[in-house]
């Protein structure tokens, strides 16, 4: 699927959900991508991309900026402490804040660099043991924790257990975020984004209906 499939069927979600053209934005996920179908896509202008690992995108894309204007890249993947620098260096957006000692580290480096990335806190919505992320009834709690840190807390991210329906989870985060005034949503994958933007997803994250499948060697 194309580029610009993907844009044109957001924007026709948005539509049907009664929200605004470009009020859904689309991460274009290019962890495990080649450089060159990544090239492909800043070509076409696309300028926000995602990724999981902190030293993956540390390889590619410094490179990439100093060729495409505008660019901004998300952390989509787990973050360990030690690469808590590192990655508010390196990017805009963090997606996985996921426990208080994480919180802790990244307040304590934006007060030493002056800086930090927008952030957005993993809730895991379906409970599931194997998987990062606050839990619902914990959720409220650590918000306000990290408000209380000075952290710029943007919004909830989540990533539904794939033999559930996923509606049920876009639901839970989105009454989440309202009940503590957050905006953002990431939530949504090729599969699923436009049952998402349906359910108020502010961030969609799309990989292999963009790239291709990907190849993991």
């Amino acid at each position: 699927m194309s580029l610009v499939e993907i844009q044109d069927r957001i924007v026709k979600a948005e539509t049907e959900a009664g929200r605004g053209p470009g009020s859904t934005e689309l991460i274009a996920v290019s962890k495990v991508q080649p450089n060159e179908r990544v090239h492909a896509v800043l070509e076409q202008g696309h300028r926000v991309f995602g990724e999981n690992k902190v030293q993956e995108a540390a390889g590619k894309w410094p490179e990439f900026r100093e060729t495409f204007d505008g660019v901004t890249v998300h952390l989509l993947g787990p973050l360990q402490t030690n690469k808590a620098r590192q990655a508010m260096e390196l990017f805009e957006v963090i997606h996985s804040l996921d426990r208080p000692k994480l919180a802790s580290t990244l307040a304590r480096l934006a007060q030493e660099m002056g800086k930090c990335p927008d952030l957005f806190i993993q809730v895991n919505t379906g409970e599931e043991p194997q998987k990062a992320g606050v839990l619902p009834k914990d959720a409220d709690g650590f918000v306000n924790d990290c408000r209380n840190l000075d952290l710029p807390i943007k919004g909830l991210m989540c990533i539904p257990p794939v033999d559930e329906e996923p509606s049920l989870h876009f639901a839970l985060l989105a009454k989440i975020a309202e009940r503590n005034g957050l905006k953002g949503l990431s939530m949504g994958m090729s599969s699923d984004f436009e049952k998402a933007v349906s359910f108020g997803a502010t961030h969609v994250r799309v990989g292999s209906a963009i790239f291709g499948a990907r190849d993991y060697g």
